[in-house]
């Protein structure tokens, strides 16, 4: 469960504790995602040594491939991935939804072809809700409809009256079905339309959830709608719920989110800019594949204490870059997801001591060199 322990005194910005079966973690977080049971590039081992305290992991694409059952035999996800920490499991919408010719959405539930071999598929909302059961992921997350920016008013409406409805569905069958110590997060939607966002959180408030995921944003509005938007959900929900904003993370836009009160965040950028030669440091991203690090003996980040920077040249991580060798994506993905890691640890420091403002600051003003 969650509870907040520090406040800063200039921002909405807050600290916390979050309590899953499998660990405690302090907040703001953020977990890297393994879409398919493995976050790309990284073993569970190196995960353990960075120090992340969870992951998220996408229920759709587990249901798709190897399938619940496979997992269920294997004990769990937990030990599928022999991973011990926090695992919270998207229930795909985004992606269900992403495909945009190749589903139908009801008041029911979403029909649609299978990414993979095309086979058709009809979920409900309470057969999202089993497969997690089954997964026996920390924290569950109900079906939910996405919809793009810009969009009508009516749409938006639409999906924020439908996720409200499949929300009551799968709390429901959570309920009468859970049989462990999972935690079940409702989704909140509603797009950049403050009425709409209260009409939603007013319906899921309301179900007995543990945590509030924020959904419907960062996919195309400006950001003065988006934090707009952000404000208003989290000074509308109150103190008490975890809020995680799913699918948001870089830098500069995490810091901007915790200042309107998020707890947590999960996104693939530090793993997929890994897999481009692209690395996170103090003063900017860089892409090391480029020919101005030919050269360059220095690590990565010289302020950075991980494995890489501590082993490894810019050089080197280019040479192997170029020439296609796995190890670069091992490298780079271990520097990224641990610089990560070591930056919600500065902004939670920042919290705690009472500087946020002024750390996010200098934080910008040297991010922003790069």
């Amino acid at each position: 469960m969650f509870k907040v322990v520090k406040k800063d005194k200039d921002t909405k910005a807050r600290r916390g504790l979050f309590e899953t079966a499998h660990n405690r973690l302090s907040t703001p977080a953020f977990f890297p995602v393994a879409t398919q049971a493995a976050a790309k590039g990284l073993n569970v081992r190196e995960l353990s040594e960075i120090g992340i305290d969870g992951l998220l992991v996408n229920a759709y694409h587990l249901f798709v491939r190897p399938g619940v059952e496979v997992i269920k035999n294997c004990g769990g996800l937990h030990k599928f991935m022999n991973f011990d920490k926090t695992i919270i499991t998207d229930s795909g919408g985004y992606q269900i939804f992403s495909l945009e010719h190749l589903r139908k959405v009801t008041d029911e539930g979403v029909s649609f072809k299978s990414h993979v071999d095309g086979k058709s598929i009809f979920l409900t909302p309470e057969d999202v809700i089993q497969t997690q059961l089954i997964l026996k992921s920390d924290v569950v997350v109900p079906l939910d409809e996405c919809i793009k920016y810009p969009a009508t008013y009516e749409d938006a409406s639409t999906a924020c009256d439908r996720t409200v409805a499949w929300a009551r569905k799968s709390k429901a069958f959570f309920d009468a079905n859970n049989k462990g110590d999972q935690l079940f997060f409702a989704i909140s939607q509603g797009s950049v339309h403050e009425d709409l966002r209260r009409k939603c959180l007013d319906g899921i408030l309301g179900l007995g959830i543990d945590g509030l995921c924020i959904g419907g944003l960062s996919v195309g509005e400006e950001d003065n709608l988006r934090y707009n938007t952000l404000n208003f959900i989290n000074s509308y929900a109150g103190e008490d719920k975890m809020r995680y904003f799913m699918g948001y993370g870089m830098p500069a836009d995490i810091l901007e989110a915790v200042t309107f009160g998020v707890d947590l965040f999960d996104c693939v950028l530090p793993t997929r800019f890994a897999r481009t030669g692209t690395a996170f440091t103090k003063e900017g991203v860089i892409v090391v594949r480029n020919s101005p690090y030919t050269n360059d003996v220095s690590p990565l980040d010289s302020e950075c204490a991980c494995y890489t920077c501590r082993n490894f040249s810019r050089a080197y991580l280019r040479h192997l870059i170029n020439v296609n060798e796995i190890l670069a994506a091992n490298l780079l993905a271990y520097h990224n997801v641990f610089w990560y890691k070591h930056f919600m640890d500065d902004i939670k420091k920042a919290i705690e001591e009472e500087r946020f403002l002024q750390f996010k600051k200098d934080f910008l003003s040297c991010f922003a060199r790069g």
